[in-house]
């Protein structure tokens, strides 16, 4: 039976969490197979383009892109050691349809708890994960396969069932989605909710436990976290000479956000893009076989197919293509305290789907196998921190629905003073509280580092 009520707020331990997930993983059957590109039921390669196109032209397609990218104050190359001007042809998924990333909120005793579900994602590595109460592409909740009503959807498409306490368009992950946004939405109701099976209230401190352990909270969960995680910054260790009592200061600083957005304005206004979609076929280096579409030196990604069988999700079987990465990420902030605050060191992130231009990321964003010639800046210094200077150290999944075993090593590092309050070029210096802040409006933060702020969050 599903949890009616939710656990106490101040409990912490994950026994109860872990044996409802392992009731609902046995109570129903899931079978992801690999399977050619030219077998997948429903998707079509278009003979004029090979493009990968779903037969009622809905969902996503996946097409080639040419990527110019230029940083006109960049004397010849970039403080990444990337020349001014770089280009480059990929495949990407187009998606152009915007999908809710929904979290319903209800208070307990006066605590607010989060509802997530159990859910199954064919890219899953474990198949189950912990997803917001609604995570819906357009196609699905608008019902175009044909299959049952997303539950929950109600709170987040009809005004008045609750007090939105955020609600922003944000981006997914520019290097495989070209433009692509979801509506990441908080909203909080007074009504009485029927739990339904494989859903369960959280309470905070139970989500940050969780943020703990690998690949239990999915991605989609950890970007709408990143905006309505309690982070209260007036907390007894606000005093402490701690990393916490540090960010706690960092979250109490003032609101610089003006000052951070002038310096990223400043970054994109010298940093040009131009992109062009291009036939699959056409994309220079990379090849498509029957199974399969790779890059010919094995690096980045490969566009894979897969069947899947899933007794509790809106259809029970259908098949589709998925991006598989060359290897497991690495996405990383480097930290460091001055005056007793905690400042984090971010890089203005262009990546050829990018939405506009260039979005606030992580320091550190990358697959170390793709870099054979140069480790990118800070690389070195994360992978070779001693562990008394990690903070966060745990590998959590990318979405399921769309990406296959995609993992990344999310890592919060405190540095010293071999890291230089002046920042290179292409990188700027925030406090939590910009972060947080930024996080509540459209295309500042990338998705990765909205889920490093929710994984830094969660050391409070």
């Amino acid at each position: 039976m599903p949890y009616s009520r939710p656990q106490d707020s101040t409990a912490t331990q994950r026994e109860p969490f872990h044996r409802w997930f392992g009731e609902h993983a046995g109570a129903t059957a899931y079978r992801v197979k690999e399977v050619p590109l030219d077998q997948l039921d429903g998707w079509l390669t278009d003979p004029a383009t090979g493009n990968l196109v779903h037969h009622t032209g809905r969902f996503y397609r996946v097409e080639g892109l040419t990527v110019t990218v230029r940083d006109d104050d960049a004397p010849g190359h970039t403080a990444d050691g990337l020349p001014a001007e770089r280009s480059w042809a990929q495949p990407i998924i187009v998606q152009p349809e915007i999908g809710i990333l929904g979290i319903l909120v209800k208070r307990f005793d006066g605590v607010p708890h989060l509802l997530m579900q159990a859910k199954m994602e064919p890219g899953n590595i474990n198949t189950l994960q912990l997803s917001p109460t609604v995570q819906a592409t357009r196609s699905n909740y608008t019902r175009v396969h044909r299959g049952k009503a997303v539950p929950y959807l109600e709170y987040f498409t009809e005004p008045g069932r609750g007090l939105p306490l955020a609600d922003a368009l944000q981006s997914e992950q520019g290097s495989w989605f070209l433009g692509k946004r979801n509506r990441n939405v908080v909203v909080e109701t007074q009504e009485d909710v029927p739990v339904r099976e494989g859903f369960r209230w959280f309470s905070p401190e139970e989500m940050r436990s969780l943020l703990r352990l690998d690949n239990v909270v999915n991605m989609d969960s950890r970007t709408v976290l990143a905006a309505c995680f309690p982070a209260p910054a007036d907390g007894p260790e606000a005093g402490e000479d701690s990393f916490r009592g540090a960010l706690a200061r960092s979250l109490a600083e003032p609101d610089r956000t003006t000052a951070l957005l002038s310096r990223l304005t400043r970054i994109k206004s010298a940093r040009s893009m131009t992109r062009r979609r291009i036939p699959l076929a056409e994309v220079p280096d990379w090849t498509r076989e029957r199974d399969r579409i790779d890059r010919l030196d094995g690096r980045y990604f490969s566009v894979l197919g897969v069947q899947v069988e899933a007794g509790d999700r809106e259809v029970p079987h259908w098949s589709q293509p998925l991006l598989k990465p060359a290897g497991r990420g690495v996405i990383a902030v480097v930290t460091r305290r001055v005056d007793g605050v905690l400042w984090l060191l971010m890089r203005a992130c262009t990546q050829a789907g990018t939405f506009d231009v260039a979005e606030v990321g992580p320091t550190v964003q990358c697959l170390p196998r793709n870099h054979t010639d140069a480790s990118p800046p800070f690389l070195d210094l994360v992978l070779s921190a001693p562990p008394e200077r990690i903070r966060f150290d745990t590998v959590h999944s990318e979405e399921g629905g769309r990406f296959y075993h995609a993992e990344n090593r999310y890592l919060v590092v405190e540095a010293g003073d071999d890291v230089p309050l002046e920042a290179p070029d292409g990188y700027l210096w925030a406090t939590a509280r910009d972060l947080t802040e930024l996080v509540r409006h459209s295309h500042y933060l990338n998705v990765e580092a909205r889920c490093l702020l929710t994984c830094l969050l969660s050391l409070r």
